[in-house]
This record gives structure tokens, C-alpha cells and sequence, in this order.
């Protein structure tokens, strides 16, 4: 079998193609139907088949005799804690917490938001919410009580899970009064809310609404999977919109499963009982699929780290993680490395580890540049393999498919489309680009298995957001071009949606945020380009006529409004005054060609513009 055919075979046959795939993972009720369209392109894969995903990730391995084989390490610089499940031990944890969660009256279909650091208990609540077949949304616990509160008011759950804190290298962040404060501000009330005590900081209960999770844990009974059917949702995940308010993105049972574990073999070439470790946070996209379920389905052993690429304790820490648990396979953001090389240009921390039970490392979120690349290459003699993908798809739309064949890699490029994705570079009606050409990146309808199927209550927005924009094409909101050998190369976002550090941020939230600020008569937010983090966010504002406030003190100030509103995880650090905005006689402000002002690149000056004088302006005030 070679690339090539696999991918002509997913593209022409599909059906074929995806019951082979669904033979590799353990059904309740097999499918019959493979794919059932509905409208626009669209459809549902396996629409008759009923699984538990839990049950596909834990209980198929222990009947598997995967049993006393490691499931997750826990590995936690932050605290000095490690500690390990077997596929066993990890199985009869969640058994437990979903009886736990039973016993509570959450059922099948029900909403649960989980807000937790980077602990077991994290991966724990996301399987038990699958085992009964309640729908979990993960927020990253990064996010400010607002954020929390428009999740909680969006997604309506029946309960909160949470944990009395998390730490960020050496500072302990308590989650349970950023919960109760969202709480507090939502329109909606959960039933009730669990809470994980960690050591670090005891959490405030309330009483009738809150419950202890060791106590729980204590008198539950452990409970087996529940059938489900392949088409319903296993999760949501928020991903930033253009709008501001965050889009709910809804995963299946059946789909995720198949395509997960399909993924583990293609892109990342796993076996049963290698150690597969995606440095990511459970509150990403990634840490869904590559943390907690990708790795169970194929039988691996994966890691839940909580730390960071340096200061936990230094340049070394993901080399120590990598000798310390024989890890054979590394996923994490061009992002972490950069922070790496940024600390140790010379690798010599490299050198104190060995890393010889690793035979790739992978890098997706964002764009691998590439000085990130040859620096890895050089100094690893490793593969190192680029492929990219969204929080809408939940697994590569390109890759180099090394469980395959091994492609050529060209720095900057993610390789070839993954077999199931028909991916074309086309303008704005559907019409291919020349290669070498940039041009919007989209996926001719249908898409395959594992998709979002649709944003959480309001389907009118998936249809609108991603089908309708280009008729007949899945729209990524990525422009990019195809070369002559028909390699992708993702150049970035078409939208106002920024990459910061491999998390997708809306500058139309940071502005809605900053225009509230009553100094500022109007703003905008755009995407700087970033040596460390990829984009920062960089703000132009207006201040009213008759405002006194001093510039630096203005800028504190929006700093922390953004800061309360969205988070730390923003890097909002720059509010730049200027007397006016560039704009088109329309009235559109010319966001595109503040960017390349910003980047330092050349730039054409719009024949729309109002007044061309305000661009040098700007670029003088940059430059100072």
C-alpha cells in the first residue's frame, strides 16, 4: 500500500474506504450505513452504528490484555508529583466518577463543563462524562470568569466540574472563586458543581451545591458503558468566532472514534504500547484528541504533563520527561520550541538527556517556521514532521503519512492532504488556484469521519461560518498554496482570528473588550507577527475628544480589561494611541495593511483609502 492509493481509494470510494477503518475499533452495534447526507453537502457517518467511547478507549484494552500495560503518567514539575494508571486502574477511576456523576442525576445527553487544570482527574471527568453518555466541554482553565460564564450560558450544563486551583510554573491560580464568579454572572445555574481539593489550596464549598470529589469517590459505584448512538455529541469545544461570542464545536461518538484511531497510525505511525506524549492542555483541541482519547483508542500509553517547555525548572524539562518515561513519540507547538531554543540556542541541555527511545516529534497549531525546524532537526537528528489541522476537524487535514509512506518533508510545509480530506487552494468561488498561487484552503464536501458536525445550538452558524462562504467546500478560513509537487504550505488565518502560541484568540472579542473602555472612541486589534509566540495581538485606539487620561496609563488599563475578560492567555501588552485609523471610504478599517505595517513589510497603498497619509503615520509611531 502506498500513499497515493490510500488517498485516490478515500476519495473515490469513501464508503469502501471508511467501513474498513471502522473495523479497527470495537462497535456495541456495528454499522450497516456508512454515510447518510443530509443537505449542503453534508451528511452523518455511521448513522446507525451505537458504541461507548469510553468503553473503545479503556474497557476494549483491558479485553484486549492491555490490562496491567500503563494507560496515562502523570508527570507535574510544578508540584514534583508523578504517578501512573494502568489501563485497569485507569478504568476503574472512571467507572467510579461516572457513577458518581450517576448517582448526581446526570444522564445521557446531559451538559457537564469541566474547568481543570492539567491533573488525572481532568482526563478522569472527560471519560466518565463518555461512559454515561453525557456531553463534556472542557474550558481551558486559563480563561477569565467572563469566558467561563458565556460557555456556562451557551453550553447550559447540568454541573461544573472543577479544581480548588492550578499552577503556572510557580503561581497558584485558586479556579473555584473564578467559578463561583461565573456562576454568578451566568443566566444560566448548573445543578451543581464537584470540586478536586488540591494540596496547594483548599476551595470554599457552598453549601447545597458543591461536592467534595473525594467524598463522592468515596461511596460511588462504578457503572458499565453506555450504549450511544455514533451520531451523538461526545463533546463540545469552543473555538474563537469572528463575532466574539465563541463557537461550540460538536464532535460525534462514532466519527471521532474511527477517524482518532486511524489518525494514530497514520500520522504518527503508533502502536500498541508505545508512549505517546502531546504537550498540550486538555482545555485545547489537542489535548482532546491526543492526550486523552487518540492514544487510548490505539492501545498507547499517554502522558498528562503539567509544566512548561522551560522554567519547570528549565530548557531541559521536555527532554527529562522524554529519558524519564521512554517516550517514542512527541507532539507539541512550534511555540514550545522556539521557547527552547529562545533559553538554549545551543541545545546544551539536550545533551544531558537521552532521548534515543524517540523516533519522532511532531509540530502542529500553528506555523512551522522554518528556523524552529532545522534547529530541531539539527540537533535531534530526528524526523521532524509538520501537519495541520483545526479544532473543527479534531485530527490532521494534512500530514505526511508516515504510516504509510514517508514522504519527502519541505520546511513549511504540512505535507500532503490525509487520506479523506479532498483539500483544494481556490478563490473566493470555488475556482482552483495555479500552484505557486496563494488562495483560501478548502475541503471539497463531504468531510470525513471525525469532524465537527455542526456548533452547539445554532446549526444556522455552521452552515453559514463554514459551508456557505465557497458552495460545495468546507471552508477553513486558511489561505496557503499548493506547489508544483503538490505539498501544502498554510500561510495563515483569512479572518480576524489570531494564532497565539498554537491557540486560535478573536482580535474582534479583545476589541469589543477594549472599545468598553470609556476613553476609547474607537479601536481595532490585529495580529503582529511574533518571534516566540507566532502573533500577539496589537491594539490601535482612538481616545475621545476631551479624555485627559495619560497614554501609558491608558494602556495598563486595557491590558487588565482584557486580561479580566479573556485571560492571561490573550498576551494583550500593546495599546498604541493614534490620531486616527486608515480606513476605506466605506469605512472599513484596513485591517490587512495595518498587519504588514505592523510586520514590517511592504505595502500597497489601497486606492479605497480615505487618506494615504495616515499609513505613514502609523508606521512612524510603530517604528518609535
Amino acid at each position: 500500500m502506498n500513499y497515493n492509493s490510500e488517498f485516490r481509494r478515500s476519495i473515490d470510494k469513501p464508503e469502501e474506504f471508511w467501513r474498513e477503518k471502522a473495523g479497527d475499533i470495537e462497535w456495541i452495534q456495528p454499522p450497516g450505513a456508512i454515510w447518510k447526507a443530509t443537505d449542503n453537502g453534508h451528511g452523518h457517518w455511521f448513522p446507525d452504528a451505537t458504541l461507548n467511547t469510553s468503553d473503545v478507549a479503556l474497557d476494549a484494552n483491558v479485553r484486549a490484555g492491555r490490562g496491567n500495560q500503563k494507560a496515562l503518567i502523570y508527570d507535574s514539575p510544578v508540584t514534583g508529583t508523578k504517578c501512573s494508571y494502568t489501563y485497569t486502574e485507569l478504568t476503574n477511576e472512571v467507572a467510579r466518577f461516572a457513577g458518581a456523576l450517576a448517582a448526581q442525576g446526570v444522564s445521557k445527553g446531559d451538559v457537564v463543563i469541566i474547568y481543570m487544570p492539567m491533573i488525572p482527574e481532568a482526563a478522569i471527568a472527560m471519560l466518565a462524562c463518555a461512559r454515561i453518555g453525557a456531553i463534556h466541554s472542557v474550558v481551558f482553565g486559563g480563561f477569565a470568569a467572563h469566558e467561563l460564564a458565556v460557555r456556562i450560558n451557551d453550553a447550559q450544563p447540568k454541573a461544573v466540574i472543577t479544581a480548588s486551583c492550578g499552577i503556572e510554573v510557580a503561581k497558584v491560580i485558586e479556579y473555584k472563586p473564578l467559578v463561583d464568579k461565573a456562576i454568578e454572572q451566568a443566566s444560566h445555574k448548573p445543578d451543581f458543581c464537584v470540586v478536586y481539593q488540591r494540596p496547594q489550596v483548599k476551595a470554599q464549598m457552598q453549601d447545597g451545591r458543591d461536592h467534595d470529589w473525594s467524598d463522592l469517590m468515596a461511596t460511588a459505584e462504578p457503572v458499565e458503558p453506555v450504549p450511544v448512538k455514533a451520531t451523538d455529541p461526545l463533546y463540545v469545544l469552543y473555538t474563537s468566532g469572528t463575532t466574539g461570542k465563541p463557537k461550540g464545536v460538536v464532535r460525534d461518538n462514532g466519527g471521532h472514534a474511527v477517524a482518532l484511531k486511524y489518525s494514530m497510525k497514520l500520522v504518527y505511525d503508533a502502536n500498541p504500547g508505545d508512549v505517546f506524549w502531546a504537550a498540550s492542555d486538555v482545555g485545547w483541541v489537542v489535548g482532546h484528541s491526543y492526550i486523552v482519547y487518540a492514544p487510548l483508542f490505539a492501545g498507547c500509553t499517554t502522558i498528562l504533563y503539567e509544566g512548561k517547555p522551560v522554567r519547570t525548572p528549565d530548557a531541559g524539562a521536555f527532554w527529562r520527561v522524554v529519558q524519564e518515561h521512554n517516550v517514542n513519540l512527541l507532539f507539541t507547538a512550534p511555540t514550545a520550541f522556539r521557547a527552547v531554543r529562545k533559553e538554549d540556542p545551543e541545545a546544551d541541555q539536550l545533551s544531558r538527556y537521552d532521548i534515543s527511545s524517540l523516533r519522532s516529534i511532531y509540530l502542529a497549531g500553528e506555523r512551522l517556521d522554518p528556523p524552529t525546524y532545522d534547529w530541531l532537526r539539527e540537533h535531534t537528528q530526528l524526523p521532524i514532521l509538520d501537519h495541520w489541522w483545526q479544532t473543527e476537524t479534531g485530527w490532521a487535514i494534512c500530514c505526511n503519512p508516515v504510516g504509510i509512506e514517508t514522504m519527502p518533508t519541505k520546511p513549511g510545509s504540512a505535507t500532503f492532504p490525509s487520506p479523506g480530506y479532498n483539500v483544494q487552494v481556490v478563490d473566493t468561488r470555488g475556482s482552483h488556484v495555479p500552484a505557486g498561487e496563494q488562495g483560501q484552503i478548502a475541503v471539497k464536501l463531504p468531510l470525513p469521519p471525525g469532524c465537527l458536525v455542526t456548533v452547539w445550538g445554532d446549526d444556522q452558524r455552521f452552515q453559514s461560518s463554514y459551508l456557505n462562504l465557497i458552495p460545495g467546500f468546507y471552508t477553513s478560513g486558511d489561505g496557503g498554496y499548493v506547489d508544483e509537487d503538490g505539498y501544502i504550505f498554510v500561510m495563515g488565518r483569512t479572518d480576524d482570528v489570531i494564532n497565539v502560541a498554537g491557540h486560535r484568540l478573536s482580535t474582534g472579542e479583545m476589541e469589543e473588550v477594549v472599545a468598553s473602555h470609556p476613553a476609547i472612541a474607537e479601536c481595532c486589534v490585529v495580529g503582529a507577527q511574533d518571534d516566540m509566540k507566532g502573533q500577539i495581538p496589537l491594539g490601535l485606539v482612538l481616545v475621545k475628544d476631551g479624555a485627559t487620561i495619560d497614554h501609558d496609563e491608558l494602556e495598563e488599563e486595557l491590558v487588565e480589561m482584557v486580561r479580566e475578560k479573556i485571560g492571561a492567555i490573550a498576551c494583550f501588552r500593546r495599546a498604541l494611541v493614534v490620531d486616527r485609523l486608515p480606513k476605506t471610504r466605506s469605512g472599513k478599517i484596513l485591517r490587512r495593511v495595518i498587519r504588514q505595517i505592523a510586520d514590517g513589510e511592504e505595502y500597497a497603498i489601497p486606492s479605497t483609502i480615505d487618506d494615504p497619509a495616515i499609513l505613514e503615520e502609523i508606521s512612524e509611531q510603530l517604528r518609535r
